[in-house]
């Protein structure tokens, strides 16, 4: 299979299994990363923060931008396309037989199963990125493994979001992207 189809079915199986959002696909991008090497984990980091941070659905983001890393924008189209097509399936399907199913008592429990699914996802896909951007990997001694500069901007941020509950997320997002540009992150 040619690499540019490899990466249209990867995409494919992420957006068919990747219930609960854009976060739930972390877990499969890391997949991605560590079987095929299409991108490391730092890059990974790197594209969840620009994902998280400009408009749009971070996996379709993080889609998109992988996509045209590999393959420049004809990648790009067709990893966005091969990501939401399983949800656009899905959805014409239930859109066609939802009215005979809606009080199904064997429906209802296939969603209030997929809810600790989708926490499970999201919470792996958290402890994902705190790994990634907090502890340095591979480090050689226990003293090494933490990024101190990561810890403590992390600290400062989260004590100013708490602390100014009205603070606007973007505000954080630009701090923190000045502090990474101003300190080497």
């Amino acid at each position: 299979m040619s690499l540019f189809l490899r990466m249209c079915w990867e995409f494919f199986k992420t957006g068919l299994f990747a219930v609960g959002g854009g976060l739930a696909t972390i877990p499969f991008l890391k997949e991605m990363s560590v079987k095929y090497g299409w991108f490391t984990l730092d890059r990974l980091t790197t594209m969840i923060a620009v994902g998280e941070s400009t408009p749009g659905p971070i996996g379709v983001n993080m889609a998109t931008y992988v996509g045209y890393e590999m393959f420049g924008i004809p990648g790009a189209v067709c990893a966005t396309l091969s990501l939401v097509a399983p949800s656009l399936i899905v959805i014409l399907i239930i859109c066609r037989v939802l009215d005979k199913f809606r009080d199904s008592r064997a429906v209802k429990a296939v969603f209030d199963g997929f809810r600790p699914a989708v926490v499970g996802f999201i919470l792996a896909a958290v402890l994902s990125i705190y790994q990634t951007a907090l502890l340095n990997q591979g480090a050689a001694s226990l003293a090494n493994m933490v990024n101190v500069k990561a810890v403590i901007l992390y600290a400062a941020l989260l004590t100013l979001y708490l602390k100014k509950s009205k603070l606007h997320p973007l505000f954080v997002i630009l701090i923190a992207a000045g502090a990474g540009v101003l300190f080497s992150f």
